[in-house]
């Protein structure tokens, strides 16, 4: 594998309704099998659970602001040296910011009880929102290990 090449990433199409990248992202992060239609009905749905439960905030601003409210600013990287392997922290890129903010979001409005995938993404942004939830615990258990290895920081590459 060579790791010089630049390699291109395909490019999103904006998402039919706000024509906005971020929603086409978190959209295509909630596919399963393919299913977009079907990942787009949840979305829309739990933008409209999300209505009246903020004063003065649309639905999209609250999901905008849970996004922000998740993305890690700095994470850890094994680095072996010698024989030991360190967790070294590093600063994230945005766009890997956005992308893991958004999987932690997914993946615990799947982990949640309620009863259907509509209400359980809208109970997590707004959990995220308020800076609380299960997305805002591993934001911040990242940043607590990045925190505890900073002694390695010296490793980094």
């Amino acid at each position: 594998m060579s790791r010089r090449k630049r390699t291109y990433k395909r490019e999103v199409i904006p998402d039919p309704v706000f024509k906005d990248l971020v929603v086409a992202k978190f959209i295509n992060k909630m596919m399963v099998r393919g299913q977009k239609a079907t990942a787009q009905k949840m979305f829309y749905g739990a933008l409209k659970e999300l209505e009246g439960k903020v004063q003065g905030e649309e639905p999209l601003a609250i999901m905008k602001k849970a996004i922000e409210n998740t993305k890690p600013s700095i994470e850890v990287r094994s680095r072996r040296v010698g024989g030991a392997t360190y967790q070294v922290p590093v600063d994230v890129r945005p766009s890997r910011r956005l992308s893991l903010a958004m999987r932690w979001l997914v993946e615990y409005c799947r982990a949640r009880g309620e009863k259907d995938f509509s209400k359980r993404l809208a109970g997590e942004v707004l959990d995220a929102f308020n800076n609380r939830g299960n997305a805002i615990k591993k934001r911040e258990d990242v940043h607590r290990m990045a925190e505890a290895n900073k002694a390695f920081s010296h490793y980094n590459w």
